[in-house]
């Protein structure tokens, strides 16, 4: 299985680089992030046509997320459970959830497409919502874990943050005065290691970014972030054997502000440690 997420910043507006970029480079899943439509808007047809089948979840011109796969999409999930919702200006349990996660089955791999709440700034309530969506989130994880530690589970899809120094190239997003790299965040992200889940990419790749603002020039001096995952439990990153960050896909017309991140996995030797890489060393 070739697996792959993307935040496309509008699927309609790149429907055809988004495709294209799929058939080019033999993609079995794709999960996509910030598709921005509502679910009857998605452009199902031209997907269809180039040989998958698409699950999707959107709600206005804003978030939205959506998974597509050579193979039949089954349990499609809408929002994980516990998902918390948010509202401007108010609080509790029952606010109106955002279109940020789906979920889904394809060729025994559960696979989730996430768009991680912004955080906007370090004051804002937003801020708030995006931690206790990521524990949330963690939470869900370390249970399904728990009632299936060998599920081959992915999260994969745009984390809003970057969790080393390393993984931060914009020298506008500096500790202490911006989101994506405060400590309270990283934490955030370092406990789904906690939760059973490793970054499978990083082993195989350990430099690059992902994500290049419009503004200032952003990617032709290559200030960037890394804030594109897959993160994996223990019996998908068995499988993986190899991985790309597609940094190309940011150039050319109309490109998006991220860019493809790729796993490659052998489903069928899974089983066989002896040919891959100690991503658990």
């Amino acid at each position: 299985m070739r697996l792959a997420t993307w935040n496309v910043n509008s699927i309609r507006a790149r429907v055809t680089r988004t495709i294209e970029f799929c058939v080019r480079e033999h993609i079995d899943v794709l999960a996509m992030q910030e598709i921005k439509c509502k679910t009857e808007q998605f452009p199902y047809a031209a997907f269809e046509e180039a040989g998958y089948h698409v699950a999707a979840h959107g709600l206005n011109q804003w978030n939205g997320v959506a998974i597509a796969s050579r193979e039949p999409l089954e349990d499609v999930e809408i929002g994980f459970p516990g998902m918390p919702g948010f509202e401007k200006g108010k609080e509790g349990p029952d606010l109106p959830q955002e279109a940020r996660a789906i979920g889904a089955t394809v060729d025994g791999v559960r696979v989730w497409s996430l768009y991680v709440p912004n955080g906007r700034g370090l004051d804002d309530p937003h801020f708030t919502y995006k931690l206790d969506w990521l524990d949330k989130l963690r939470q869900y994880t370390a249970d399904a874990l728990a009632a299936d530690p060998d599920l081959p589970l992915a999260l994969t899809g745009d984390f809003n943050i970057a969790p080393t120094d390393a993984d931060n190239g914009d020298p506008t997003i500096v500790q202490g005065a911006s989101t994506h790299v405060s400590p309270v965040e990283r934490e955030a992200f370092a406990a789904f290691e906690t939760a059973g889940l490793t970054d499978v990419v990083r082993p195989l790749i350990p430099t690059g970014y992902t994500y290049w603002d419009y503004k200032q020039l952003r990617f032709p001096r290559n200030e960037g972030l890394r804030i594109d995952f897959i993160l994996g439990s223990r019996a998908f990153a068995d499988a993986v054997h190899g991985a790309e960050i597609h940094r190309n896909e940011r150039k050319g017309e109309v490109p998006s502000d991220h860019v493809p991140v790729v796993a490659d996995l052998d489903l069928s030797g899974a089983d066989d440690d002896d040919d891959l890489p100690m991503i658990f060393g």
